[in-house]
């Protein structure tokens, strides 16, 4: 019997993977239905491009549900555009990624999906296609002939290059650096065939890019938005929430745009201030979305009901800190089995949850110092920042310490993450 309840927790555990739902079996496991709104958003700017080449801005929190909404809404347009969803993670070396290899990575992920989708691009442009990504990759002495399935291999070989080898990262930046029109013309090259070829106007989704450090974030955008919006197709690039309350870059992206932006919100839990009050209640329909994602990951012979909505009051609403604080209750419970093999009753309870949140409490702790303490007490009290552009506020906001919210016919608010509170309190600052 203890056997089957560590396969359970083990079960549990994998399913509950700080990982987006990409895959169709995945979301039709685990996904629960919201952020419609937000898919019909994003449909409504891609349908409404005046000349078909707009470019959107998708932001949120790290971990609010963006991927999985993206693919999501990626699936939704496969019938109408030629959709190419990538993740930049996935193509280049995130400490290596700047507006160059951002370009490049599309031109290689335009090419893949069509050889995927076997779209009939004339063979004498598939090879000088081949030919020029094989040159610029310093691959000229693979193997590229015009074949279908060698295209295809040459293809995955350049992404290996782009991930794995600076030195290729390195030259594919010197050789466009004054030259970057060059590199637009060979895209947009690249697309028109694609479209001709598939009677589709081009969709391009780039997820991830608002895992980037806020640094690299603001040498790409700040000096390279023009250059990001050159192609002549829709694209939509995801950028860290924190970029939007720079004074400096959201202007720079409003104007390039056209002011295209979409924010995926952190799910609301309690209105404003509510959560100071005592007895306070969370928002049932917030509660409701939130546990629908613990239950479909987790059996309820394994969770207390009380504690599945203490850990989602702790998750501050949003998902990724959810699946976090239960993935930990899920570590220590399978921990608590291997030592007590013979237990036939274990649940997640308040208790456990305890010491999962304290194991987070004390990783959020680490990178915490004295400036970074005023400034969210200053955020407990006045659910604001008197400069909410302060790089150390930003930060916070970027690693999750701050959570913005907001709602229709509502001004932008913040506040600390729940389980931060507790560290607040500890330094007697609330």
């Amino acid at each position: 019997m203890s056997g089957d309840l560590l396969k359970t927790f083990q079960e549990a555990y994998r399913n509950l993977e700080l990982l987006p739902l990409l895959d169709r079996k995945d979301l039709d496991r685990f996904r629960v239905d919201y952020g419609n709104d937000i898919i019909e958003e994003l449909e409504q700017l891609v349908e409404d491009s005046p000349s078909g080449d707009g470019k959107i801005i998708f932001t949120g929190h790290r971990g609010s549900g963006k991927s999985t909404l993206l693919a999501e809404f990626a699936r939704r347009c496969v019938d109408k555009y030629f959709v190419v969803f990538f993740s930049i993670s996935d193509t280049i070396e995130m400490s290596d990624v700047n507006h160059i290899n951002i370009l490049f990575a599309i031109a290689v992920n335009l090419m893949t999906e069509a050889e995927k989708n076997q779209v009939q691009i004339p063979e004498s442009t598939k090879k000088a296609f081949y030919k020029w990504f094989a040159t610029k990759t310093r691959s000229e002495e693979e193997k590229f002939e015009a074949e279908t399935s060698v295209g295809f291999d040459l293809f995955k070989l350049i992404k290996g290059k782009l991930k794995a080898d600076a030195v290729v990262r390195q030259e594919i930046k010197q050789e466009f650096e004054r030259k970057i029109s060059e590199l637009v013309a060979r895209i947009n090259e690249i697309a028109a065939s694609i479209y001709g070829a598939s009677k589709k106007e081009i969709l391009v989704i780039i997820d991830d890019l608002d895992k980037l450090e806020l640094g690299r974030v603001n040498e790409i955008y700040r000096d390279n938005i023009k250059a990001l919006c050159q192609p002549n197709f829709r694209v939509i690039y995801t950028v860290p929430i924190a970029v939007l309350r720079d004074k400096f870059l959201r202007p720079l992206i409003e104007t390039e745009t056209n002011d295209q932006i979409v924010t995926m919100p952190v799910i609301k839990l309690f209105n404003k201030g509510e959560n100071r009050l005592a007895g306070a209640v969370p928002l049932v329909e917030a509660t409701d979305i939130l546990c629908q994602i613990l239950t479909k990951r987790i059996s309820s012979q394994l969770l207390e009901t009380q504690t599945a909505e203490q850990i989602v009051i702790m998750s501050g609403g949003l998902l990724r800190e959810l699946i976090r604080i239960a993935n930990e209750c899920c570590r220590i419970c399978w921990r608590l089995v291997r030592r007590q093999p013979h237990q036939t009753d274990l649940k997640i309870n308040d208790e456990i949850l305890d010491q999962a949140v304290n194991n987070i409490r004390n990783d959020l702790g680490m990178n915490l110092g004295k400036v970074d303490y005023g400034i969210l007490q200053e955020v407990y009290h006045q659910f604001a920042r008197n400069d909410p552009r302060q790089p150390e506020f930003l930060d916070l906001l970027h690693g999750l310490s701050v959570l913005e919210y907001s709602a229709s016919n509502e001004r932008i608010w913040y506040d600390v993450h729940p389980i931060v509170v507790e560290l607040l309190k500890e330094q007697g600052l609330i």
